[in-house]
């Protein structure tokens, strides 16, 4: 009894907000997920579990066992230690323009473009493709 009194106090409740950590690893496997153009529901499958399963990892809200962990790694392409690249140790928050920052890399679009920027197999077409994003951008600016 004593026993599971201690796992219950060195766990997490589950009500609790997820640790900053669970975040970062899920949002890792979610990058990864869309810059390989894959679903939850293939990557679920992948795993033998279900896209809701894949879904709470992804939102940090269940934690990835270690080695369930590397069994995304393996259906992802990538080693363990990529989920955890840039993980900051330190206990001090990130600006809004951080924040601000973050989130939009993260969104799927940001990911999707970036997916499709690379495989244009022509460095002069990703240029000139470049160039034209830019362009828009300040003309945007500007107004």
């Amino acid at each position: 009894m004593a026993r599971s009194r201690d796992r219950k106090s060195v766990d997490e409740d589950e009500s609790a907000a997820p640790d900053r950590v669970d975040r970062h690893v899920g949002r890792r496997i979610r990058v990864r997920r869309i810059l390989l153009d894959m679903n939850q529901q293939a990557l679920a499958k992948k795993l033998g579990l279900t896209f809701q399963q894949v879904q709470k990892y992804e939102n940090g809200a269940n934690r990835v066992s270690a080695s369930r962990l590397a069994a995304i790694a393996e259906a992802l392409g990538v080693k363990v230690g990529y989920f955890f690249l840039d993980l900051d140790d330190s206990d001090v928050p990130l600006s809004s323009e951080q924040i601000v920052w973050q989130q939009r890399i993260e969104q799927a679009e940001a990911l999707e473009l970036v997916r499709h920027f690379y495989a244009i197999p022509d460095s002069r077409v990703r240029e000139h493709f470049l160039a034209l994003i830019k362009a828009a951008a300040s003309v945007q600016a500007a107004d």
